[in-house]
């Protein structure tokens, strides 16, 4: 089992990646982060994307689907960015963020790395 500071490091070892947050969706605050640019306030971005996640959700809910979001996928010209809820009993409500270069970037092992270090995040 890893924590925090281990998962997001982990992270940061995906060939590609920019940066990536820990983040609780349902009051937008970032738990964690790691790696990012000058540019870029990851910080930001990862709150952001909260409106993404509570969408979704809220979409499968009013569709009365019995399924759940694995990862949510936004391709940029340049980067791609991975949203990735948890689906553990403690990582209810939080999901990871996951920037990627699309230059460097193996999409697919990406995804599978990402998943790993979510089986092993402990909170």
């Amino acid at each position: 089992m890893a924590n925090l500071d281990v998962a997001l490091k982990n992270a940061m070892q995906i060939e590609g990646a920019i940066g990536v947050a820990l983040v609780d969706y349902t009051s937008g605050m970032t738990l964690g982060v790691a790696g990012g640019t000058a540019e870029l306030d990851l910080t930001v971005a990862a709150a952001g994307n909260t409106d993404v996640v509570r969408a979704k959700m809220r979409t499968i809910e009013m569709l009365k689907l019995n399924d759940e979001i694995e990862d949510v996928l936004i391709t940029l010209g340049t980067q791609y960015h991975v949203i990735r809820p948890l689906t553990g009993r403690h990582g209810k409500g939080l999901f990871l963020y996951l920037m990627l270069s699309k230059s460097r970037a193996n999409l697919a092992l990406a995804r599978h790395q990402l998943r790993s270090i979510e089986e092993t995040l402990e909170l």
